[in-house]
């Protein structure tokens, strides 16, 4: 089928986000996970952190627990420490991606490892199915060298952390819980960018820089548009850009959520609050 044939995925919803503060006095804008947008299955949350201000991030993300969901760090600048309740301790560097499967629960840490200059990235939540939340704890983490990229006569330039581009260049992380595409996109003006999808998976594009064109809608820097389900998505750069293209198939679960637990009953919630005093996670 030719990418004429082929039904096109278009913008349904588009927002901004707001500012928030999360961790340790750290400003950030939630992207999804508002009031405006609370979810997209499986998506829990999109946040961007991005300051030059050690003010806005100093204080990092302390320990905290997870359960019941997997959280997704991706840097593009400065340099975040991360340690854990089951000995994992490391550095995320611009470029590379911390994947955590939370899974039945951990405390966990993310810290910055610098004192001054630009930190920015990108923290996403992935909801777990029902059977797979009391999964053990686990990470996927690659360093920028380790990540696959697919750059194409200097016109479009591919990260891929998770999924396979229609060139067949595979992302690192292997999800088969939900089995998301993440991508993060250079084209440069006047270039188009196709990517075939599963016309079942709900997906998002967020713009880093630039503007682009999705169908008849023109979207600037800072903006999520949440597409239609189709066939392919076909973008087109009005100035040089950067932008995230995120996919993954949905649940179609109940969610039960609270700060840091994300279940499918209260109950379970409950029973997480519980399991955390208790240090029975």
């Amino acid at each position: 089928m030719t990418t004429a044939e082929k039904t096109q995925r278009t913008v349904s919803f588009i927002s901004q986000g707001q500012a928030a503060m999360d961790g340790d006095g750290v400003r950030l804008t939630r992207i999804i996970g508002t009031p405006q947008l609370d979810m997209l299955d499986p998506f829990l949350m999109l946040d961007c952190f991005e300051s030059d201000n050690p003010d806005d991030y100093i204080g990092g993300f302390p320990s905290h627990p997870h359960r019941g969901f997997e959280t997704v760090t991706y840097l593009l600048a400065g340099r975040m420490r991360h340690q854990d309740s089951v000995g994992n301790n490391g550095v995320i560097e611009p470029g590379g991606v911390q994947w955590m499967t939370a899974g039945k629960g951990i405390i966990h840490s993310e810290m910055p490892e610098q004192e001054n200059g630009l930190l920015k990235g990108f923290q996403l939540w992935v909801n777990l199915p029902a059977s797979d939340k009391m999964t053990a704890p686990s990470y996927q983490e690659f360093t920028p060298s380790e990540m696959a990229l697919e750059d194409t006569n200097d016109d479009c330039r591919i990260r891929v952390i998770s999924g396979k581009t229609n060139k067949g260049t595979l992302g690192p992380v292997i999800n088969n819980y939900v089995n998301p595409t993440y991508l993060d996109v250079e084209l440069n003006a006047k270039h188009e960018f196709f990517q075939d999808t599963n016309e079942e998976h709900n997906a998002f594009v967020y713009v880093i820089e630039g503007d682009i064109q999705i169908g008849d809608k023109q979207l600037s820097v800072n903006t999520l548009a949440i597409l239609s389900r189709a066939e392919q998505l076909a973008v087109k750069a009005v100035s040089n850009s950067r932008f995230l293209f995120i996919a993954a198939r949905p649940l179609n679960e109940p969610v039960a959520r609270s700060g840091p637990f994300v279940m499918n009953t209260h109950e379970q919630l409950v029973q997480a609050y519980n399991d955390f005093r208790s240090n029975n996670f």
